[in-house]
C-alpha cells in the first residue's frame, strides 16, 4: 500500500470510526462500505470534513450480487442482493475513494439520494432506478432513464429474462406503436462441431 492510501486510510477510520463497516485495500485502491443507515450522514462528511474533502462524484451504479450466492467464495455470498456504488474524488487532497452500500430490503431496495450532496448523482440514480430497481429516497425525479416509459422490469437485474417481458410493433390497424407479450419462445443452443476426417492434415 503507498503512503499516500495509508494516509486516506488512517484518516477515514479516524473520522469515521465504528461507522464504516468494512474498509477494503485491493490493487491500490481503498473500498468503503458503510450501512444504509448512515449512508447519507457519512456522504455528507465526506464532503464536507476537512480532513477529506471529496468534492466530486465521479460515478455511480447499482450492482446486483445474487449470482455470488452460488459457486466460489466471496465476501458477498451471504448478505444483501442490491449494492450502491459510488466513485468519488478528492480534488483538494488529490484522494479517489469506491464508496459501497447495501439496500436491507431485496424486495424493494432503498437506499438513500445523494443527489443534494452531489449534484452530479441525479442522472446516475434514475439510471440505477431504471436497470436494478433501487429506489433512491428523497430523489427529486425519479423516472425511467434509458429504456421506454412503459416498460416492464428492471433489464440489469440479474435474474431478467434475456428476451424481456414484452416487445414493442408498429400495429397498422391502430396506426401506433403497442406493448405486447413476448412472441420468442425461449431455447437453448448447444454449438455442433463437425470435423472432416483429415481436418488439418491429421488422420
Amino acid at each position: 500500500m503507498s503512503q499516500k492510501l495509508a494516509n486516506l486510510q488512517a484518516t477515514l477510520e479516524t473520522i469515521l470510526g465504528d461507522k464504516i463497516k468494512r474498509l477494503d485495500s485491493v490493487k491500490g485502491e481503498l473500498t468503503l462500505t458503510v450501512t444504509a443507515a448512515d449512508y447519507l450522514a457519512i456522504c455528507q462528511t465526506l464532503r464536507d470534513h476537512a480532513e477529506l474533502r471529496f468534492e466530486q462524484l465521479i460515478d455511480l451504479c447499482g450492482m446486483d450480487y445474487s449470482t455470488y450466492k452460488v459457486g466460489a467464495e466471496s465476501i458477498y455470498s451471504e448478505g444483501p442482493r442490491f449494492c450502491v456504488v459510488s466513485h468519488l474524488l478528492s480534488v483538494s487532497k488529490n484522494w479517489r475513494l469506491r464508496l459501497k452500500v447495501f439496500a436491507p430490503n431485496d424486495d424493494l431496495p432503498i437506499v438513500a439520494s445523494v443527489n443534494d450532496i452531489w449534484n452530479s448523482a441525479n442522472w446516475f440514480e434514475r439510471e440505477a432506478f431504471d436497470l436494478y430497481g433501487i429506489v433512491f429516497d428523497g430523489h427529486v425525479d425519479l423516472r425511467r432513464i434509458l429504456t421506454d416509459y412503459g416498460f416492464i422490469g428492471h433489464p440489469f437485474r440479474k435474474d431478467f429474462p434475456t428476451s424481456g417481458h414484452v416487445e414493442m410493433r408498429y400495429d397498422p390497424e391502430q396506426k401506433r406503436v403497442i406493448y405486447q407479450p413476448v412472441s420468442i419462445e425461449p431455447r437453448e443452443i448447444t454449438p455442433r462441431i463437425i470435423r472432416e476426417d483429415n481436418y488439418g492434415g491429421l488422420h
